[in-house]
């Protein structure tokens, strides 16, 4: 099991979350979403090894922002 936690700006409610977590969970191998408009975060429990750029896109795609990390 591969975890990735993404910085996530934009979030601001529940249904932020559930659009992150619906979104997320459509990509092969994505086995569990968990986010936290609270924190700005995002993880990713994957069953096998997924790109964090397509993750990142996918987030991006709805409207969000994701925050890169130095």
């Amino acid at each position: 099991m591969e975890k990735i936690t993404i910085k996530v700006e934009g979030m601001v409610c529940g249904g932020c979350e559930n659009r992150v977590k619906n979104a997320l969970s459509t990509i092969k191998g994505v086995e569990k979403v968990e986010a936290s408009h609270k924190i700005g975060e995002v993880t990713i429990l994957a069953k096998e090894e997924i790109s964090r750029s397509i993750l990142e896109e996918k987030i991006e795609d709805i409207g969000f922002e994701v925050v890169k990390e130095d």
